[in-house]
């Protein structure tokens, strides 16, 4: 579904993603980990086409999508969430998802389309913010929400784009223990149909999710595998405990 060759992004003579081989088989949930400063989410920006790549290339479902703009990449099938959460905060729930079904339509910027046009996506928003655990809440304003309910808003608004590749930067960054128990099971059922990569520091999560594990430092593979074979490979440990550790 997603390979990177020799992918790279230099920035100012600093090589912040160097020569990254990445293979995500379809179906599975793969996970991009490391240190701070690993490159992880550089990694993210050269896939969506929010950065350009230095060097190297991109392929989604055999198609090349090198230098793509974001929404050329999300007409490949592919959807992302963000570190950070960016909702309005006056609109309901039920409001975002029919713009973003708008959106999947080829209306996207038709904001002047009358509230009647926007009513035909009235049962697709409900089944999915069903599907994201919001059942109930669609007339709230985002406003409203708690931290692990704009997270699964968020979610509703990608999965309004029926992606085949679905991205997640840490999607459980800030939650609490309930609120990232919730998101990891809402991952398993949305996975179905789809791929999903993941950038995420909770270990935990990962050994819950995940089929196989990319490991990234200084901008590079350090290591890759199941979970399992990665969390106890030495270079790993070193690198995110140090050599006196290890």
């Amino acid at each position: 579904m997603l390979v990177t060759e020799g992918l790279s992004k230099e920035f100012n003579g600093f090589r912040a993603v160097n020569q990254v081989d990445l293979s995500v088989a379809p179906g599975t949930i793969h996970a991009l980990v490391g240190p701070n400063g690993a490159g992880k989410t550089t990694l993210f920006n050269l896939l969506t086409g929010f950065l350009k790549p230095s060097s190297g290339t991109i392929t989604i479902a055999g198609r090349d999508v090198t230098g793509l703009r974001p929404e050329q990449i999300a007409r490949e099938g592919v959807a992302r969430s963000f570190q950070i959460t960016s909702l309005f905060d006056v609109l309901t729930l039920r409001e975002h998802v029919e713009l973003a079904l708008q959106g999947r339509s080829g209306q996207g910027f038709e904001f002047w389309r009358s509230d009647k046009r926007l009513r035909r996506f009235r049962d697709e928003t409900d089944d999915l913010l069903e599907q994201v655990g919001l059942a109930g809440m669609a007339h709230l304003p985002a406003g409203s929400l708690a931290y692990g309910q704009k997270r699964a808003l968020e979610l509703a608004l990608a999965l309004a784009l029926s992606p085949r590749l679905l991205l997640l930067d840490e999607p459980t960054a800030g939650m609490g223990v309930e609120d990232v128990a919730r998101t990891v099971d809402l991952i398993h059922r949305i996975r179905e149909d789809r791929t999903v990569v993941l950038v995420e520091h909770n270990m935990k999560v990962v050994g819950d999710l995940t089929d196989r594990v990319t490991v990234l430092q200084f901008g590079q593979v350090l290591a890759e595998g199941p979970y399992e074979q990665v969390r106890s490979d030495p270079r790993v440990i070193t690198a995110y405990l140090g050599e006196s550790v290890a």
